[in-house]
């Protein structure tokens, strides 16, 4: 199974106050996200990080020894602790961008948000290409409205998809979900 997610930011104490997050602790929220992770990812399965993955100034190790999957990164602004070389072992790629074919559409994944992507619009022959990035989290601003209007542009944010990865399928109903009361709010 594939499985996408972004913005997890495990060892971010503020990010729970930054982003309204549910959680009481530091402690807490990071026990959530690997517990839900791991729940639904087997050791075969395969999880795109789309950024922002663990907070700068943590101890990656202490949180990837303990992920099941095949983790393949999409670096984020707050990633830089993936440039060092100790860590690209419990990874099967680390790339700032990347297009891979799923259920016969073409997929880009980089942490921000684009306008336009490969096959962002349907010509000819082409089918509909998707968009799948991070970086905004559940925030609504007017400047993402364009992002809410467009169905085949996806937030694998773990806040909009319930802190655990979620399938392609997921991905699309949940962003559907939120798009549409985030346009009501605008």
């Amino acid at each position: 199974m594939i499985y996408f997610t972004s913005d997890l930011h495990l060892g971010h104490k503020n990010i729970i106050k930054l982003c309204d997050r549910p959680f009481n602790s530091l402690e807490e929220m990071d026990e959530t996200l690997i517990n839900n992770w791991n729940k639904k990812v087997k050791n075969s399965d395969t999880v795109y990080i789309v950024g922002d993955f663990i907070w700068q100034s943590s101890e990656p190790e202490k949180y990837l020894k303990r992920l099941n999957g095949k983790k393949i990164l999409i670096v984020g602004n707050h990633d830089k602790w993936a440039k060092k070389e100790e860590y690209a072992k419990y990874f099967e790629r680390i790339t700032n961008y990347e297009e891979v074919s799923l259920n016969n559409h073409q997929i880009t994944l980089c942490h921000y948000p684009m306008v336009e992507w490969k096959n962002s619009r349907k010509e000819g022959t082409s089918r509909l290409g998707y968009l799948i990035y991070g970086h905004i989290h559940k925030n609504i601003r007017p400047e993402y409205k364009l992002l809410f209007e467009t169905p085949n542009a996806l937030n694998a944010g773990a806040d909009i998809n319930g802190f655990v990865p979620v399938s392609f399928d997921e991905l699309v109903d949940n962003n559907e979900v939120f798009s549409k009361r985030a346009l009501q709010k605008l």
